[in-house]
């Protein structure tokens, strides 16, 4: 995108800003009132849908001027989108729609020349997630419908899901997925895979149900084996090179140990000889659930250490919550971080790693604002193994 047209968006939406809300809004109005049958395609309640679009818009806007990283992600909102029932038919009218949006809460800021710059960058957006969606469906369905085969809950308001897809299902491990249940259709929640893929095909889901949330109740508290549900296309950039030499440190909470620990069993399926430091923190005892699995495979393999953490308690002669844990035990500065986890913690413990010498480009986690698996929390923005519950 040209540096002017970057420029000018990043401008109008930071005046637009305080009335973000109204925006959304608004624009999901003018889009039902001029496509009522499109009012079918979103969930009942829109207060998620009005967030996660709004938190797009920050993530397009930051990536204005970084065309691989813009390019990456509206591709895989693209191929997501199919999930939906978005068609290519569709964007124009949505581009429309937000427009005319954006110019009515702009006040006086808005004019020709910003106008035409929205324009121009929502038609380069929606080309490249029509092109990615359309490349998609060579190959892949919109979404793929599963069976819970397996259904345990290591806690109260904890659920470990096994679940076998009809079709084969590609993905990496680190990555999420979008869930939806029979229980509330058209309702759709980003839970992180728990493990790496296998010949069997199986796929794991670790799930807390956290206070209103719809999903995340049904999921823990009334799914059980042999009900059905559907899988949106794998997501996220938060991947393991098994090739690359560098020690890996992984930060783990709650139920955010679910990407990082298929990470592990990745790297040992792949036999690697780089050491991996794993640290896993939680608020209370019942959030480390997954403990003495990972204790037993660090006594069988050389290469990971387990350190756990419990906020305010001492456990196996380590003290304090996680991010005090990774200051004190720190990293060696040629290391690979991966976190996930709350928000709140994946944000400290970037900040105590960068203040021990990791670069930023050598910390990665899912996006805080604007992704999708936001461990323990039933928000619009991911970080881990859950997000909007």
């Amino acid at each position: 995108m040209e540096s002017l047209d970057a420029e000018i968006i990043r401008q109008n939406l930071a005046a637009v800003a305080p009335r973000a809300a109204d925006v959304t809004s608004h624009f999901y109005a003018l889009l039902f009132l001029r496509r009522p049958d499109l009012r079918d395609l979103f969930p009942p309640a829109m207060d998620v849908q009005r967030d996660r679009l709004l938190h797009a818009l920050i993530r397009i806007v930051g990536d204005l001027e970084n065309a691989p990283a813009l390019s990456n992600f509206l591709g895989q909102l693209g191929r997501d989108h199919r999930k939906f029932d978005v068609l290519a038919e569709h964007y124009d009218l949505v581009g429309e729609c937000l427009v005319s949006a954006l110019a009515r809460f702009s006040g006086e800021t808005w004019n020709a020349t910003v106008e035409h710059a929205w324009v121009r960058a929502y038609g380069a957006a929606a080309g490249i997630m029509i092109g990615a969606a359309e490349e998609d469906a060579k190959t892949n369905p919109p979404h793929w419908a599963a069976e819970i085969v397996a259904h345990e809950k290591p806690a109260d308001d904890i659920a470990v899901l096994t679940v076998r897809p009809d079709l084969a299902f590609p993905y990496r491990a680190g990555q999420y997925t979008f869930l939806e249940t029979p229980w509330w259709p058209r309702v759709w929640r980003a839970y992180s895979i728990a493990n790496a893929p296998d010949p069997q095909g199986l796929l794991t889901f670790h799930v807390r149900s956290v206070p209103a949330g719809w999903v995340s109740n049904a999921l823990v508290h009334k799914a059980k084996p042999g009900d059905r549900i559907r899988l949106g296309a794998a997501m996220g950039e938060m991947v393991v090179d098994h090739l690359a030499p560098n020690p890996v440190l992984c930060v783990a909470g709650g139920t955010g140990l679910a990407p990082l620990k298929a990470m592990v069993e990745e790297l040992a399926y792949y036999g690697t000889d780089r050491f991996v430091d794993l640290f896993y923190g939680a608020s209370a005892h019942s959030g480390l659930y997954g403990l003495e699995d990972l204790l037993r495979l660090s006594q069988r393999v050389t290469w990971l250490r387990v350190r756990p953490a419990l906020d305010d308690l001492t456990l196996a002669g380590i003290s304090g919550g996680i991010s005090d844990v990774v200051s004190e035990y720190g990293p060696r500065y040629d290391c690979d971080a991966y976190l996930s986890g709350p928000p709140a913690m994946v944000l400290d413990s970037a900040r105590v790693l960068r203040r021990l010498g990791l670069s930023s480009s050598q910390i990665h986690h899912d996006p805080v604002l604007g992704g999708y698996p936001a461990a323990d929390a039933e928000s619009p923005t991911p970080v881990g193994a859950e997000a909007p519950g």
